[in-house]
């Protein structure tokens, strides 16, 4: 950033940034027009009125929102759009701020995150709830698929509220010369993101999001959602900042709370760093820092300086009266009669329109290199390199001399360790980092407790796969080194998660004549195609189907042999040898076993 020095300087890096980002995220959906609408009535409040509406953001992918609209004024009128923070009640946790913009003279549109509100992505009607859990939960479901295409969930975010500023500029009531962009905690995410990237947004404030990462990964929270952690983001050399600075020179406002979970401090540096972009335009009274007092989302005691921030850039008016405002019927705030897109409208769904997407994006077949598995995993440990002199691992001896065929277990597995140790191979055994899983919140039981580690490592252009894999080729090292060591007879052993780990490390590593692989996913293809999968998190490497699978790894094993013990579908329930063999396309062959046990 020291490198920007004039107004030309900073628009080259606004072109440089936003190609990264969009490029990041898979690009975003094409749109057409003003997306088609469904209305569900309206209710009349003090000083407004709330339209209940449902949006086509994609085609058969609807918006649930409520629009917030002054009682008194001729208009046109400002608009906002706000996304509204991660909770489960979605829009409806922001009837406050809609009422109170309307009754400034701005109408506001407060629309349904996908997995929250109506628009449950993994919706049980027997339940009458999500079948992973809470919104996170569902984010982080719903973007596994996606991540494989080498997409992310934000361009499904982004694209609904780019789609409610298509909707409002269309309505007559509203000035589409002057809409604005508001939300707290995930919708101070999903603004910062659509602001970004949306030249129609004239005024944005993001609140309870703005840090920098340096100080978010260090703190006790880190990160916490699928949509924040854009694999490959600090990779590229990208950070919170890049979000507000794309926005310059229009008004922006970073609002923080000084106990936040996402550190006061970054806010503090991106805002200095934003203030100086800002003013290579000549711009820097149109930053701002919104500060005040408490928690995450502790925003009434700075909401009228929130408030004001909208009406002086959108309106060119004055201070803002701010009142706390409850519906006196929460239940009006529901647009379909269910209370659920999915039994209400039905249509599409993440899963639905990436499934579709996979079909023009996966090659078949795929040739596997050496090059894209390391770039799309991470590894970098080459074979060969100089060991270290310390054992990686528990290594275990057969009582016979000379020469000893082995086994690079990673992980120890009691059962298979004891067969291992009867056939006479020594076995040399390592705990893959990282082990055990992270200690954080699991946000889904469907998402398992490595979440939250692999979407840190996504960030870095890390996978856990590629972790593993430097640990296991560095442990091959090691044992090759040892002079009592048949280098003719190794084998790589792998259970769960680990399985593709060995399967990895066998195409990166001739070393290695023999992979066993149990109780291992079947395919990655697999994850895009059933509609709920089940800890996954350790195996997800962004981008991978863009360039193989599973069966073109085993293809490119050859002509070593491989042994596949009881694969896995996505869901961990078992596929039988007959259905993987057609599954990954692999016909017969005896070099590659298959049994179920």
């Amino acid at each position: 950033m020291a490198q920007l020095r004039t107004r030309a300087d900073a628009e080259r890096r606004k072109t440089e940034v936003r190609g990264k980002i969009l490029q990041l995220i898979g690009g975003l959906p094409e749109r057409h027009g003003t997306p088609a609408v469904k209305t569900f009535g309206a209710v009349s409040a003090d000083g407004f009125s709330v339209e209940k509406i449902a949006y086509e953001s994609l085609p058969g992918f609807w918006v649930t929102a409520n629009v917030y609209v002054p009682s008194s004024g001729s208009g046109p009128f400002p608009a906002v759009v706000i996304a509204p923070g991660h909770g489960a009640g979605g829009k409806t946790e922001d009837w406050s701020w809609g009422g109170n913009l309307a009754r400034n003279g701005i109408i506001a549109l407060a629309y349904d995150p996908l997995g929250q509100g109506e628009r449950l992505q993994y919706y049980d009607a027997a339940k009458k709830a999500s079948a992973i859990g809470n919104p996170t939960g569902e984010h982080g479901e719903a973007n596994i698929p996606v991540m494989l295409l080498g997409d992310d969930l934000a361009r499904y975010m982004v694209n609904d509220a780019m789609r409610a500023v298509d909707y409002l500029v269309a309505r007559k009531d509203v000035d589409g010369a002057h809409i604005g962009a508001f939300g707290c905690s995930g919708g101070g995410t999903a603004t910062a993101y659509f602001a970004a990237l949306d030249n129609r947004v004239k005024a944005a404030a993001s609140a309870c999001y703005i840090t920098s990462f340096q100080e978010l990964l260090n703190s006790p929270t880190g990160v916490q959602d699928a949509e924040q952690t854009i694999p490959h983001f600090i990779e590229r050399g990208l950070d919170f900042g890049d979000w507000v600075e794309l926005f310059a020179p229009k008004p922006y406002a970073i609002v923080s709370t000084t106990n936040d979970m996402f550190p006061f401090e970054g806010a503090r540096q991106t805002f200095e760093e934003a203030k100086r972009v800002f003013s290579l335009y000549g711009a820097e009274d149109r930053i701002q820092w919104i500060t005040g007092p408490g928690g995450h989302g502790n925003l009434t005691p700075i909401a009228p300086a929130i408030l004001t921030f909208f009406t002086r850039n959108l309106k060119g008016a004055g201070d803002a009266t701010y009142t706390p405002l409850r519906p006196e019927h929460p239940t009006d705030m529901i647009c379909t009669p269910t209370g659920q897109v999915a039994t209400s409208i039905g249509g599409e769904t993440v899963y639905s329109l990436n499934r579709k997407r996979a079909e023009s994006l996966i090659p078949t077949p795929a040739k596997v290199t050496a090059g894209d598995i390391r770039m799309l995993t991470g590894a970098e440990a080459e074979p060969g390199a100089k060991p270290s002199d310390e054992a990686p691992g528990a290594l275990t001896m057969p009582e016979t001399r000379g020469l000893k065929p082995a086994v690079l277990m990673l992980r120890s597995t009691p059962k298979a360790m004891d067969q291992l140790m009867q056939s006479g191979q020594m076995v040399l055994v390592i705990d893959a980092r990282p082990t055990p899983p992270g200690t954080e919140s699991i946000k889904s039981p469907y998402l398992g407790g490595f979440n939250l580690l692999s979407l840190r490592a996504f960030l870095a252009g890390k996978t856990l796969v590629g972790i593993r894999v430097d640990d296991a080729i560095r442990a091959m090292d090691w044992l090759c080194a040892r002079q009592d060591v048949d280098k003719s007879a190794i084998t790589i052993y792998g259970e769960g998660a680990l399985g593709l780990v060995a399967l990895h490390t066998a195409v990166l590593d001739s070393r290695i004549g023999r992979v066993i692989m149990e109780n291992t996913l079947a395919s990655y293809r697999m994850i895009v195609d059933q509609p709920v999968h089940r800890n996954v998190s350790e195996v997800v490497i962004p981008g991978v189907l863009r360039k193989y699978d599973v069966g073109d790894l085993l293809l490119a094993t050859a002509p070593r042999h491989v042994t596949v013990i009881n694969p896995r579908d996505a869901l961990g329930d078992p596929v039988s040898p007959d259905e993987f063999r057609k599954a990954l396309k692999l016909g017969a062959s005896d070099r590659i076993q298959v049994l179920a046990r």
